[in-house]
């Protein structure tokens, strides 16, 4: 039987259902991919919490949702770190990025294309949710790497002890669930 925390995010509730992370951990994992109402809505807050920017960042995949319905709401483009190097990335850059919600060490590229998109900008990092922070870290990298000035990180949710950071945005707190 599963088990689920239940949780209002910009006005409205959803029950996220609890995932082992290890023997001593759950999550509730949020997933925003189908959530088409919570997505416009918690862009709207986002948006009206975030400093002027110039070009949206999210790194693949949860979080592509929320960086196309803000770049469709401020009228801003996006790009998305890839994971994987694709044959239309030329001269692509890469950092390494190791997530609580991913086994395995990953890798984060951007192309020559995206690269030249950020440079020079103020960007905005987005993700759906903030934990560990390491591929805040990784995305924030990847700025560095291209050129681009970091306008603000945000996310929908902060999770466990990332909420008690001054360095994001953030619409709500996500408790870690310990046994």
């Amino acid at each position: 039987m599963s088990e689920y925390y239940r949780m209002k995010i910009a006005g409205l509730e959803r029950d996220l259902e609890k995932f082992p992370v290890s023997d001593k951990l759950d999550i509730a994992a949020f997933i925003i991919f189908g959530d088409v109402e919570l997505t416009i809505k918690g862009c709207e807050e986002l948006l009206k919490k975030v400093p002027d920017f110039d070009i949206i960042l999210t790194p693949e995949a949860k979080s592509i949702p929320i960086a196309y319905e803000m770049a469709r709401q401020s009228g801003k483009p996006y790009v998305i770190a890839r994971k994987g190097v694709k044959v239309y990335m030329r001269n692509s850059i890469e950092v390494s990025v190791n997530s609580i919600t991913t086994k395995n060490e990953q890798k984060l590229y951007l192309g020559e294309t995206e690269v030249n998109k950020l440079k020079g900008k103020r960007v905005l990092i987005i993700d759906d949710v903030i934990s560990t922070g390491e591929s805040l870290i990784a995305a924030r990298l990847l700025v560095e790497k291209a050129g681009g000035i970091e306008a603000a990180a945000c996310a929908f949710l902060a999770e466990g002890d990332a909420a008690d950071r001054d360095d994001i945005i953030f619409l709500e707190k996500l408790p870690l669930f310990f046994k």
